[in-house]
């Protein structure tokens, strides 16, 4: 399908999900956009709300009436965003392919992230809705290309999950390269409580939160696994859910807004033993080119704070020949590069505009 390049005022957007933090990151980064337009705001228990009230910082679209969270609502719009909790889209979606079926549409939750049906129904419980073009545009590929090619004739994108995200760019040059055993990687990750989305639930109140930390999903129980697992296998020329690849998950809740900080390690090949700088190489060959993946200066260690507000995931690696592992730290902000600033990249490809067009690289201090 050939890219379709669009005017200004030709571009209008809808967002579903609207009241919720993923779906006002995506008005945020929007509010200054110069060629997308914003035209409808939906949610669900919130409709007939204005949407100033729900979402008072964003002033660009306060005086916007929030609509039901249909199809009929989104019909008819050049972009649609759902940004609905996981399960919720698929059916939106499949009456979307109906009526409008030139329409792009991003989902921002899992419902078509996974390739495999047994996947999906092993760890979501739910029935498989299908499989869209992945919107992770760094995203290493078999043949040596990134998936932002797939991307440009997309018109169904499933924008990956924010802690897939960091565990991706940080694991996926060094599996490229053979650098280290994809059969055995561990990944801990501290987790804002943005993540949570933002229904009301009692672990997630300041009396609860503030002072604590603990883990959730644990001993490869997270919904995230078969996600990461799948990245790397399909980047391996192997079978999405049947390959080698496997990785110990820990996701940690940290009483932080917003942010994520990926700790990855994983055994060094004997490759790697025998050219440590390869490793380096590796990183530098994955994302030299990319706007939106910083790897730090020797010596400077990734922080949540500086990644807050901006699409940039900054990475730092270290080699520890004593357990002869490496280490890889990769911060990231979950509402912007984890989740609404991939989305944007990815709308950018699939529209033939410039793909960092208004997304912001520098973060807000302090």
């Amino acid at each position: 399908m050939a890219r379709i390049v669009m005017h200004m005022t030709e571009i209008t957007v809808a967002v579903s999900g609207a009241t919720g933090y993923a779906g006002g990151e995506v008005l945020r980064l929007l509010a200054g956009h110069p060629q997308l337009n914003v035209t409808t705001v939906c949610g669900h228990s919130s409709a007939g709300s204005r949407l100033g009230d729900l979402q008072p910082h964003l002033r660009s679209y306060a005086h916007m009436t929030v609509q039901d969270s249909s199809a009929q609502s989104l019909a008819g719009h050049d972009v649609v965003v759902l940004a609905l909790p996981h399960g919720a889209s698929g059916a939106i979606a499949a009456e979307l392919e109906r009526t409008s079926p030139d329409t792009l549409v991003l989902d921002l939750a899992a419902d078509h992230r996974l390739v495999s049906a047994a996947a999906w129904e092993k760890f979501y419980r739910s029935e498989h809705q299908g499989t869209w073009a992945y919107g992770l545009p760094e995203l290493l590929r078999a043949d040596g290309t990134k998936q932002r090619e797939a991307l440009r004739t997309a018109r169904r994108i499933a924008v990956p999950g924010c802690n897939v995200t960091a565990v991706t760019l940080g694991f996926q040059p060094l599996v490229a390269a053979g650098l280290i055993d994809h059969t055995d990687l561990t990944a801990v990750l501290a987790n804002g409580v943005s993540g949570a989305g933002k229904a009301l639930k009692p672990h997630l109140i300041a009396a609860e939160i503030l002072g604590d930390a603990s883990p959730y999903g644990t001993a490869g129980t997270h919904r995230h696994v078969p996600e990461i697992e799948q990245n790397l296998n399909l980047l391996l020329g192997q079978d999405a859910a049947e390959g080698e690849t496997r990785i110990s998950f820990t996701p940690t809740l940290v009483p932080m807004s917003r942010g994520i900080l990926a700790t990855l390690t994983a055994p060094l090949t004997e490759a790697a033993r025998n050219d440590p700088a390869a490793i380096d190489a590796a990183f530098h060959a994955a994302y030299d080119d990319e706007r939106f993946v910083d790897l730090l200066p020797e010596g400077l260690w990734p922080h949540t704070a500086a990644t807050t507000g901006a699409n940039v995931a900054h990475l730092q690696y270290a080699i520890d020949e004593r357990a002869g592992k490496v280490l890889v730290s990769v911060a990231l902000d979950n509402l912007v590069r984890g989740t609404a600033g991939q989305a944007l990249q990815s709308a950018h490809l699939a529209l033939g505009l410039d793909e960092t067009l208004a997304l912001p690289t520098e973060g807000v201090a302090p």
